[in-house]
């Protein structure tokens, strides 16, 4: 079947400010009708239900990348566009662009640098920032005015982990988020010549400090991830420095955008139902409790709304047929909320057990980050609902114009 030819998915307006507020009717109706539909604005075959994705997600018929089997001609691709050929050049030198044999590898290496040892070693750290976001947020709002807490504690959080996982020194923390910012731009399914000049810039500047700072690392090993990964060894094979930079970029867009989401898109829709906020509040001292509020949050609030994948060979998605080069929308925001895999998903219930939400991924591709996300994801949420009890939103929520990465523009609340 050519995939123009499969029913054209109702609504689906990625562009569209009103969709971005709210897709999930459309989801919805995506799924009744059009499991598997054709998007010709975006000129991808759209996947809707859980099942279908996950299967997709774990398919070795499709991948993230098609260039280590064919260039764009034989998959019936323009050429990319030299101007932004620098920024693709770094990221597609981490895990997350690249297929086996390379992604075998790389996967292997960064694992043994990234361990689990090595993101629970993390908690103090964490919990001492997320304390001290906490304050600057009292602090800020003391006198009733309303606060962004967006950008007093979502965004600076996983920055701050990050910066100290990698051993960013203290004077050049603020360059990270301007060029997370500007990178993750890219990754929109029309980024428009402004994003992709930001978005190269930034993967350059970024790139470069990288460089230096893994040389100094070099010389003056220090107790940090980039550390680790410089001298991580395996069968006698280690990451390239090209390799360790893609690394890392990789960490601070995926790990900082996806958690800003999340706390800002979770906060935001538990201040509109107190009750909710309430109980989060009155469980703070059970671990279980937060960790299941957090999947909860995971699931229905994930920022990451769309993650793609090329056909590597004739396949098929749910039964229908799809040529080799055809690139396909896998829909998280959907899959998510799917009714046949969740009990009333469009109810946000923080008691939710078992849990088998789709945002991290699934398969070869499954986050790597997800054990660091979820640790600070439970401090913050833990933190906000046992300090700040009487939390309360203004106005209307507003979204930024991205779709693929759905995040509130800020979060404007008091404290009380």
């Amino acid at each position: 079947m050519i995939a123009s030819e499969l029913p054209l998915a109702p609504d689906f307006e990625p562009g569209s400010a009103a969709f971005v507020r709210d897709p999930f009717a459309v989801y919805a109706r995506l799924r009744r009708e059009a499991p598997v539909s054709w998007s010709s604005g975006t000129g991808q075959v759209l996947v809707a239900c859980h099942s279908d994705v996950d299967t997709v997600l774990r398919d070795r018929r499709f991948g993230r990348t098609y260039l280590h089997v064919a260039t764009h001609a034989e998959m019936g691709r323009p050429e990319e566009d030299e101007d932004v050929a620098p920024f693709w050049d770094v990221v597609r030198d981490g895990m997350l662009d690249t297929e086996p044999p390379d992604h075998t590898r790389l996967r292997r290496l960064v694992s043994r640098a990234f361990t689990p040892a090595r993101v629970e070693a993390l908690r103090p750290s964490v919990e001492r920032i997320g304390i001290r976001l906490v304050d600057d947020l009292l602090d800020a709002g003391s006198d009733g005015s309303r606060v962004d807490l967006k950008r007093i504690v979502a965004e600076p959080l996983p920055v701050a982990v990050i910066a100290d996982l990698l051993g960013v020194p203290e004077q050049d923390r603020g360059l990270l988020l301007p060029w997370s910012h500007d990178m993750c731009r890219m990754y929109e399914l029309v980024p428009n010549a402004d994003d992709q000049r930001a978005a190269v810039r930034a993967a350059e500047e970024f790139s470069g400090y990288l460089r230096e700072l893994a040389a100094e690392r070099r010389k003056r090993p220090g107790d940090d991830l980039l550390t680790a990964l410089t001298e991580v060894v395996d069968e006698g094979e280690r990451l390239t420095e090209d390799e360790l930079v893609g690394t890392c970029v990789l960490l601070l867009n995926a790990g900082h955008e996806a958690t800003v989401g999340v706390t800002s898109n979770g906060v935001q829709t538990l201040l509109e139902e107190p009750e909710q906020w309430k109980a989060l509040g009155a469980s703070t001292e059970d671990e279980t409790a937060v960790a299941r509020a957090v999947e909860e949050l995971l699931r229905c609030c994930t920022p990451l709304q769309l993650f793609s994948r090329w056909a590597l060979e004739d396949a098929d998605v749910a039964g229908v047929p799809v040529s080799r080069g055809t690139h396909v929308g896998l829909l998280f925001g959907s899959a998510n909320r799917d009714e046949t895999r969740f009990e009333l998903p469009e109810q946000l219930d923080l008691g939710r057990w078992p849990n088998p939400h789709i945002s991290f991924g699934a398969g070869i591709h499954y986050c790597l980050g997800a054990p660091l996300a979820r640790l600070e994801l439970g401090v913050v949420f833990r933190e906000l609902a046992r300090r700040v009890p009487r939390l309360a939103p203004v106005g209307q929520p507003v979204y930024g114009r991205g779709y693929i990465i759905r995040i509130l523009r800020e979060v404007l609340v008091t404290v009380r």
